[in-house]
């Protein structure tokens, strides 16, 4: 009896590894500015901070900044190079064209960063505000619900074991 309760209780702590195991890569991204309201081939000249869980610079890394078209779909990638600083990097990205442009940051660790679509050579949208949070929020919620359910399958295993009439 007493090995089945041991076998269930390792059972419903090896549900939280792997989300656990997920929550350790992620990084943030701060741009030093936006690509908002550049003309057709000006050059934006963007530094970016990379930091490890928000806290660690990272060093050792590749990012590259994607700009992409709205209109054809057009992708060009521009690779950032270290800025000498730990954790500082700095690319230089030209949008080719007139138009809506999004942008997304590829750290060069964990994650690609998103940013909302920018008007070139136009009237610019509002852009987004420079740096993206890049918390894995979907990692977050499922930790939270494998522990949930780890407690959960550990309270009922536990209750079953207490009410079990004595033998003997």
């Amino acid at each position: 009896m007493r090995a089945r309760w041991i076998a269930a209780a390792v059972a419903a702590g090896l549900l939280v590894l792997p989300a656990g195991a997920l929550a350790g890569g992620w990084a943030t991204v701060t741009l030093s500015s936006t690509p908002a309201g550049l003309g057709p081939g000006d050059p934006w000249v963007v530094d970016m901070e990379i930091l490890q869980h928000g806290r660690t610079p990272l060093d050792g890394v590749e990012p590259s900044i994607v700009l992409t078209n709205g209109a054809t779909g057009e992708t060009r990638t521009v690779q950032a190079k270290p800025a000498g600083h730990p954790g500082h990097y700095e690319a230089r990205a030209v949008f080719p064209d007139a138009g809506r442009w999004t942008y997304a940051v590829d750290d060069g660790f964990s994650q690609v960063h998103d940013y909302p679509a920018v008007t070139i050579g136009g009237a610019a949208s509002a852009p987004a505000a420079a740096g993206g949070d890049g918390f894995p929020w979907s990692v977050l919620l499922v930790s939270l619900l494998a522990g949930l359910a780890a407690v959960g399958l550990t309270t009922v295993l536990l209750r079953r074991r207490r009410d079990r009439p004595a033998l003997g």
